[in-house]
């Protein structure tokens, strides 16, 4: 198979159909074989009985539904899981991005070689109250990750079937699968400017809390990008760094102790310090102990609750 397109969705119950139909017609036009996996976050409108009848019309069209909203992340993870084709596509289910996009995404995938081709919104149809805080958004997301892309949160991305077979979103990490990405060692990524679409019905799911909870995931991501796979080297250093300054001070204060007559270390507030240094550095070193054990032991596959399955295993 060509393409797996998956298309995560919060009650989009007007524009499912039309993007269907947009993504059979630029499908067909190119002679792709291709499938959509529609994965429904905990719709309350009428969105999963239309994916039940497109499923029931064309066998192209796979369903998972959420017995409640888990998140964006949670839906691409769970179609990633699932897809099958060569190419793997995610969009929105909006209709703000172009189904029209899709060959020459493949294009770069298969005959460029890149394991990961992100959307750029270069002009975008939002109010200047997303625009601007995105662009700030994406400024810091550059100079902490590394990762030199304008747009990390467009939703039409492209991608190897390899990549999204060895990565684990869960979540806001939905804005950083480069960054992820590039931790599992698919290191060639680029971009590429897409058209973006106004809005035709309903409204935006993502408000400006997005952005609290994205800056979060972003230091979590960080964080465990560098010491996900050995915690004891940032927790066993920071301890081992704190119980040495603190058992100086000790030492240092015992050497007064004995060579200075009538002088009390619990006089002096570097006492305490010292104290609270060793106290504190190994704290630190045992939770990087507890740290490895458990990261060493634990299981990285994310469980949601699946209501139904559409043509999927």
């Amino acid at each position: 198979m060509d393409i797996s397109i998956v298309v995560p969705f919060l009650n989009e119950e007007e524009s499912i159909q039309d993007l269907s139909d947009w993504i059979a017609k630029v499908m067909l036009a190119h002679n792709f074989s291709y499938e959509i996996v529609w994965i429904d976050d905990g719709s309350t409108d009428s969105s999963w009985s239309i994916v039940e009848k497109l499923c029931a019309e064309n066998e192209l069209n796979k369903g998972i539904k959420f017995r409640r909203n888990y998140g964006k992340s949670a839906a691409m993870n769970s179609g990633f899981e699932v897809v099958r084709g060569n190419v793997v596509i995610t969009m929105d289910a909006d209709l703000q991005d172009s189904p029209e996009e899709i060959p020459a995404l493949y294009e770069m995938i298969m005959k460029d070689d890149y394991d990961l081709v992100s959307g750029w919104k270069q002009k975008r149809h939002d109010p200047i109250s997303k625009r601007w805080p995105s662009k700030v958004y994406n400024s810091i997301n550059r100079r902490i990750t590394g990762i030199k892309l304008h747009d990390f949160n467009c939703g039409l991305k492209a991608y190897k079937k390899a990549v999204v077979k060895n990565i684990e979103i869960y979540g806001e990490m939905h804005r950083f699968v480069p960054v992820i990405a590039k931790w599992a060692g698919f290191s060639k990524i680029t971009e590429k400017v897409v058209a973006h679409q106004k809005r035709q019905y309903g409204k935006t799911k993502f408000g400006f809390e997005r952005y609290r909870r994205g800056f979060l995931d972003l230091i979590s991501i960080s964080f465990v990008s560098r010491f996900g796979k050995r915690p004891m080297h940032l927790f066993g250093s920071l301890g081992a760094l704190l119980f040495i300054i603190g058992f100086g001070i000790a030492l240092y204060l015992a050497y007064t102790k004995i060579f200075m007559q009538g002088y009390l270390m619990t006089d002096r507030p570097i006492f305490y310090f010292g104290i609270l240094a060793m106290i504190l550095g190994t704290q630190l070193f045992m939770t990087g102990f507890l740290a490895e054990m458990i990261s060493r032991n634990s299981s990285e596959r994310n469980k949601y609750q699946i209501e139904k399955k559409l043509g999927v295993d």
